[in-house]
């Protein structure tokens, strides 16, 4: 009789163990999972989110593509920004960098995304780390993702423009375990260094509207109509979800050439994240000063559904010469509510 070491057997535990573990977390776990709408544009997320009427610049790609045909005659950014919806678990981050050029008729456009999740099946968070009970691990998966967009614009009466974002999107998902003990944010840093399965990619298109009447402005927005999955190597897939909003903004500079604008945006149905269910009406202001040299951006969100977080944010555009900015903001909320940065380059004439 051939005996087996204990050694090697504990040995072979440890290791089984946590992949049997992370098989049942990731199979119970939901296949909805979805870039939020904020993830995405130096100018919005300085005011809130709250840009759906407002988008007139490069990142109308994004935000609303029927919106181009109000902006400049050229607008390029170069940019990246970082938000994660949570300092405990259940908890996400999304990571993204880009390239977009937009003119009145046209744009182009270069995302690069990156959604980490951290499970929220059973973790508990004492102090701030994350702990899965039991196993010493916190299970992780990331959907790593490219998006190549040609915006589309039309006009069809004066004042009221539709356009389209087609787009081309390859991602991959890649699982793996994170040591307990550690904070959420260092939890999701780890994202980028997990084992990933084969890629997939897809063709999807957003929609928007805009009407501009006076100091007016009306916005709805439809993103990833087709709602793309990418699979995973393990569990359900990872999936964009299909997201919907309206926006209404106030332009002062249309009646008195005061640089203010006020805005309100609304998502019209909710979809699902890593963190739960989210619907979120934001609020957003901009403000020039000294010839247009400098703008002040303030804003706030609150999910109406969900964790029902809430967060407030800042921004501050700095016009190095005429036509060359420099965009920056910050989001702030409590350590379940949603926390970022980012910073831009820009062009626009």
């Amino acid at each position: 009789m051939v005996r087996t070491r204990p050694d090697r057997s504990l040995a072979r535990i440890c290791r089984t163990v946590p992949v049997l573990a992370l098989l049942l977390i990731l199979t119970c776990a939901q296949a909805v999972s979805a870039q939020t709408v904020e993830a995405v544009g130096s100018r919005a997320l300085g005011m809130g989110g709250a840009f759906v009427a407002v988008a007139n610049d490069s990142s109308a790609t994004w935000w609303n593509p029927g919106a181009l045909a109000n902006g400049p005659y050229m607008d390029i950014a170069l940019a990246r920004a970082v938000t994660d919806s949570s300092q405990q678990a259940p908890a996400s981050r999304d990571w993204a960098s880009w390239f977009a050029l937009g003119t009145p008729a046209v744009g182009l456009s270069y995302y690069r995304l990156r959604l980490t999740e951290i499970a929220g099946t059973g973790s508990t968070v004492t102090g701030g780390p994350v702990r899965e009970d039991g196993l010493g691990v916190v299970p992780l998966r990331s959907l790593s993702a490219r998006q190549f967009g040609v915006t589309l614009v039309q006009t069809l009466m004066t004042g009221v423009h539709v356009g389209t974002t087609l787009k081309y999107v390859y991602g991959s998902v890649r699982t793996g375990f994170g040591a307990s003990g550690q904070s959420a944010s260092d939890l999701l840093s780890q994202g980028k260094d997990l084992e990933g399965g084969d890629g997939n990619w897809g063709i999807d298109a957003d929609i928007g509207v805009l009407a501009v009447g006076g100091p007016v402005r009306v916005g709805g927005l439809v993103r990833n109509i087709r709602e793309i999955e990418f699979e995973a190597p393990v569990g359900p897939p990872m999936r964009l979800s299909r997201q919907a909003r309206i926006g209404v903004a106030f332009d002062g500079a249309a009646v008195d050439s005061v640089p203010l604008v006020l805005s309100l945006d609304a998502d019209v149905m909710r979809y699902g994240t890593a963190t739960g269910d989210r619907r979120v009406i934001a609020l957003g202001a901009e403000q020039w000063l000294f010839s247009k040299r400098i703008a002040l951006r303030a804003g706030g969100r609150f999910n109406t559904v969900g964790g029902e977080d809430r967060a407030a944010t800042g921004g501050v555009s700095v016009a190095l010469r005429s036509g060359l900015y420099v965009d920056g903001h910050i989001v702030r909320g409590g350590t379940a509510d949603d926390r970022g940065w980012g910073i831009a380059a820009r062009v626009s004439f």
